[in-house]
Formats: structure tokens, C-alpha cells, sequence
């Protein structure tokens, strides 16, 4: 059974009640759940963490591949637009990472529309609220399965 680790960055502990205007009304505790129930009907386990802290989030991505991670899924927040350590962090280990996000980056303020960890994951679902981050684990699972020729 493969095992996914999903990281959420900054401020999304607050989903629910931050801006459901353009993040929604889900919970982070009901992502989660989801996530982990879909990661089982796929065959996957699910690990789901949130921080608001940089260093955190990339000793999470460090310590990924030793504890038996295969793969990422990621939304930055807005380390998206500024972290580089966290680029550099996904560049630096062996493990595909997709980059997930509740809005539309591409529709929002233009400093959301550059991703600096983009270039480093294999892919990116925006915009879809809360099914980004299902869409983003199918994607990943799809990936690893075509990287290794096995389900």
C-alpha cells in the first residue's frame, strides 16, 4: 500500500471561517477526513499535517522519503509565492509532489499568479475548493502508478 503525506501551509488551519468567499466553508478536519477515506477506496494510506511554519513544513518534506512516504501533496499557502527553501526542499528529494490550491491562483491578485514551488512538483490542481486536494491525490497515485508500472 503506498503511503501519501499531504502538507498544508500557512493559515489553512482556518478554513471554514477565513475568506469563504474564495477558500469555501469546508474544514481542514473534513479535507482531511476526506482525504483519508479516499486514499483507502484507492488503495492509498493518507497522512494529512498542517503548519504555519516554514521550517516545519520543509523537515516534513526532508524526512518524507525515510519515513516511507512515496509521494507528496502539497498546498504551500502563501509560501506559494515566497518561499524558495520550500522550492528548493521539493527539488532536493526524491519524491513527485503535487501542488494543490483551494482558489484559482490565476484569477486572483497578481502576486498569487506566480508559483515558485510549481516548478518543482509534477503537477498543479487549482481552483476547484476542496476537491483540488482529491484530484490532486488521484493525480499523484495516477503518476506514481505510470512512474512504476504498478498499481
Amino acid at each position: 500500500m503506498r503511503r501519501v503525506l499531504v502538507l498544508h501551509g500557512p493559515n489553512l488551519n482556518l478554513l471554514g471561517t477565513r475568506e469563504p468567499a474564495i477558500y469555501g466553508r469546508d474544514t481542514l478536519a473534513s479535507i482531511d477526513a476526506g482525504l483519508v477515506e479516499l486514499g483507502r477506496t484507492l488503495g492509498a494510506e493518507v497522512e494529512c499535517r498542517q503548519s504555519n511554519h516554514e521550517g516545519v513544513l520543509l523537515d516534513w518534506i526532508h524526512d518524507a522519503s525515510a519515513a516511507g512516504f512515496a509521494g507528496l501533496v502539497f498546498n504551500p499557502g502563501a509560501f506559494t509565492h515566497t518561499s524558495l527553501a520550500l522550492a528548493d526542499a521539493l527539488g532536493g528529494v526524491s519524491l513527485p509532489c503535487v501542488e494543490v490550491h483551494l482558489s484559482n491562483l490565476h484569477a486572483r491578485e497578481p502576486i498569487r499568479r506566480r508559483s515558485l514551488t510549481a516548478p518543482r512538483c509534477v503537477g498543479q490542481v487549482s481552483g476547484f475548493g476542496a476537491r483540488s486536494y482529491g484530484l490532486g491525490l488521484r493525480a499523484l497515485l495516477d503518476y506514481l502508478t505510470d512512474r512504476d508500472g504498478t498499481e
